[in-house]
């Protein structure tokens, strides 16, 4: 058996915690940080057991700016 990380992008909405994973394109949710990463994880391993080659996507992680914008 081996383990590979994977990235949990965390995002609060209103009162649950949204989790998404980059490398495979899956998202769940929770009402903890914790629980958010449980279910994303949970979700994952489900769909790269139907979807194995998912894995081996790529996906680069940046940052980037805009301009304020001004109210008029």
């Amino acid at each position: 058996m081996w383990l590979k990380k994977y990235t949990a992008i965390i995002n609060k909405e209103e009162n649950m915690f949204v989790a998404e994973c980059p490398e495979v394109g899956t998202i769940s949710q929770g009402h903890s940080i914790d629980a958010a990463i449980k279910n994303l994880k949970e979700a994952t391993e489900l769909y790269l057991e139907e979807f194995p080659e998912r894995a081996r996507r790529k996906s680069k992680i940046t940052d980037f700016s805009i301009r304020k914008l001004q109210k008029i």
